[in-house]
């Protein structure tokens, strides 16, 4: 529930905001419908004194600078869609360069100066800026395809200044690549030519230091740092002292471990380690020898001849053997003397071959280094004549394929401008938004009252009658009058806010002048008169007085003349053409008597006609320029507060109702004046439209009654 009760007071709201958007555009629309008027009228006139124009269009396919066929040594490769270039090729075709030959070609200066009835020509310059404003460059779409599209007078004017910028385009490039072509190929050759004078020069250094060093032709071969005597040759020293080397560390290494063993280990390892045919024999001869001495020891004694004879074999045996072991060692150790002697001169000979290569590499560098130059200078000719035998042969290959046409323009059937239908409706809505633009403008700059709402809103008092435009007086119109209405809807709210009876005195104020506050008394107290109350209504404005004017006669005598004590009350008061409705004329104002209404006089005044009439009507000046309309707001019983529409500042308003309220006056509420019922029909329900003139009388009677009723309960 509570959602729902937040939610609902926003569509009225939003409905009462369209409503005074609508109610602005109906008050606006003589705005509205002059400046729609004056844009549509302009844009169909304009429109039809354009002068027409064709327009042809010429479609192109542009690609980058390729030729036709692929060139030599050129690998095509197929880039994708280049947005930029594609803009960059818009802004070539709209250049001088290519416009300029076009102008030429075609002769449109004389041509166009004959048009414009100019003797002569026209400056090139003027003559391009005219094509260039006549023509447009677009792509269509996200392809390479370009639309070159020219206006003109002359439908065939358009299409040959189409075809002739799309031929001109493509023979500038097509000349311009050429043209890059030749220069970079004069370029090419001028290095060529330079390289060969570096070659030349290089080759000349080159043999004189190859004499100067006696290098052979084979030596040429090798590389920059290679030696220089046969690789061979060194080769095989270098492998002799390897093998040396390998073979003195075994020798060595073999005498180093008999020696470290002892006599039974040494004999044992000897046999394997080192082949001795010789110890090998007295290995064998001592080992029968023992066997012998053992398979005589079971038979002789120790002492026996024979037993003893094959033991001292076997004492020399073992002499023998230490002997020829000792020898081994001997010449093991010659052996290993002689591999180190001679791996010390492997290596001394090696050594002095590396010496020898290298002073040869440094004496011989400088033929290399510019051997080497030379190597390169000639690279880089070569790759400069292959270069150049390249752009020779691509530069006669065909080239159409850069720029295509692909559909050449014609001339064009009906023209293309002006779009009478397109601009007539641009001018209808652009009209429209203009003035209904306008209206809300001058809406927003207009700060008078402009509503009931502004006012209640404002002014925290009620509204309690609308009166509509060019009201006449009710005293001549009658009670039938179409104005009289509105009069009697305010009759009828002034006495709803009327909470005594005794309260009978009015005056009518407005803030400024001109806003028809006295219309307002005057037939204010004529619809009083009318239905059958005794009225009489002052006119209380003696600077400006106009009420006399209404009922034409004279202003000889009145007001002024009471409060001075000329003449007495029934001598300033007249009569009117209603039978219960008097009138007090303002009479002449004498320049001494400026303050007579604040004078004990004028208060006298009122309680007496008071007491001789139903109701007393004050007309008052605007309460905004003198004092009289503060004094009389001051002294009566009701102040009935007129504004007119559309004419003040809302703080003007303000400024008069609080005015009232400051001198103690008893502001009953507004009367809105010079309403305009056609263009704001929301004020039609304000003015009334009673059903007849008996139901007039009920609510008359009925207010009277309740009136009196309240006065009797106050008693």
């Amino acid at each position: 529930m509570d959602e729902e009760n937040k939610t609902m007071p926003g569509s009225p709201e939003m409905k009462l905001h369209f409503l005074d958007y609508w109610r602005i555009i109906r008050i606006r629309k003589t705005v509205i419908l002059a400046v729609f008027l004056l844009v549509v009228i302009t844009t169909t006139v304009v429109t039809y004194l354009l002068p027409q124009s064709f327009a042809s269009t010429v479609r192109i396919s542009v690609e980058k600078d390729t030729a036709d066929v692929e060139g030599m040594g050129s690998d095509r490769v197929l880039g994708g869609f280049d947005p930029f270039w594609v803009e960059t090729q818009f802004q070539k075709i709209q250049s001088k360069s290519i416009l300029y030959p076009v102008i030429t070609n075609l002769g449109l200066r004389r041509a166009w100066a004959e048009r414009e009835k100019i003797d002569g020509e026209l400056p090139i310059e003027t003559t391009y800026l005219m094509l260039k404003r006549t023509s447009e460059v677009n792509q269509y779409r996200n392809t390479s395809v370009i639309e070159i599209k020219v206006f003109s007078e002359d439908r065939d004017e358009a299409a040959r200044i189409a075809n002739e910028i799309a031929k001109v385009y493509k023979e500038s490039r097509i000349a311009r690549q050429l043209d890059r072509l030749t220069k970079g190929i004069s370029t090419l050759e001028a290095q060529l030519e330079e390289q060969n004078k570096r070659v030349v020069e290089k080759q000349a250094e080159v043999d004189f230091l190859k004499a100067k060093f006696g290098i052979h032709d084979m030596d040429t071969i090798m590389p920059l740092n290679a030696p220089t005597v046969e690789p061979d040759v060194l080769r095989k020293l270098e492998g002799l002292r390897v093998e040396t080397q390998d073979k003195w560390k075994q020798i060595e290494s073999l005498y180093t471990h008999l020696t470290n063993l002892s006599r039974a280990e040494f004999r044992k390892a000897a046999a394997i380690a080192h082949q001795d045919p010789q110890l090998d024999q007295l290995s064998i001869r001592l080992a029968l020898a023992e066997e012998e001495y053992a398979k005589l020891g079971p038979i002789y004694a120790e002492e026996h001849p024979e037993r003893r004879a094959v033991k001292r074999t076997i004492e020399t045996l073992n002499q023998l053997i230490d002997d020829r072991l000792t020898g081994i060692l001997t010449g093991l150790k010659a052996k290993v003397d002689s591999e180190r002697l001679r791996l010390d001169d492997l290596n001394a000979e090696v050594e002095k071959y590396r010496k020898y290569e290298i002073e040869r590499a440094i004496e011989r560098r400088p033929y290399f280094l510019a051997k080497r130059d030379l190597e390169n200078l000639q690279m880089t000719r070569d790759k400069l004549l292959n270069k150049i035998m390249q752009e020779k042969v691509d530069s006669v290959l065909p080239r159409s394929g850069i720029v295509e046409v692909i559909d050449p323009a014609e001339p064009s059937l009906r023209p293309v401008r002006p779009r009478k239908v397109l601009n007539i409706a641009l001018g209808v809505i652009v009209g429209l938004v203009v003035g209904v633009g306008l209206a809300f403008f001058i809406e927003y700059l207009d700060t008078s009252v402009k509503t009931i709402d502004d006012v209640e809103r404002a002014l925290q008092a009620p509204v309690l009658g609308v009166i509509p435009q060019n009201v006449g007086y009710l005293i001549y119109e009658g009670p039938d009058s179409p104005h009289a209405e509105a009069y009697r809807v305010l009759r009828t709210n002034i006495l709803f806010s009327q909470k005594d009876p005794s309260l009978n005195t009015i005056t009518i104020v407005s803030a400024g002048a001109g806003e028809g506050k006295s219309t307002t008394s005057f037939n204010l107290a004529t619809v009083f008169a009318q239905n059958g109350a005794r009225v009489i209504i002052v006119d209380s404005d003696l600077r400006r007085p106009s009420l006399h004017k209404i009922l034409k006669v004279s202003n000889a005598i009145g007001l002024t003349n009471y409060l001075l004590k000329q003449n007495t009350l029934e001598e300033v008061i007249q009569t009117t053409p209603v039978p219960t409705l008097d009138f007090m004329p303002s009479g002449k104002l004498p320049s001494s008597s400026m303050g007579v209404l604040s004078s004990s006089q004028m208060k006298e005044l009122i309680r007496d006609l008071k007491r001789r009439y139903d109701y007393v009507f004050f007309d008052s000046p605007p309460i905004m320029g003198v004092s009289d309309a503060s004094i009389l707001a001051s002294e009566v019983d009701m102040v009935l507060h007129v504004i007119q529409y559309r004419r003040y500042p809302q703080p003007m308003t303000i400024r008069a109702k609080q005015m009232i309220e400051k001198v103690g006056g008893n502001l009953i509420g507004i009367v809105l004046n010079n309403i305009n019922m056609a263009s704001d029909e929301n004020y039609y329900y304000y003015s009334g439209q009673p059903d007849s003139a008996k139901d007039e009388e009920e609510d008359y009677e009925a207010i009277n009654e309740a009136a009196k009723s309240g006065a009797k309960e106050k008693a």
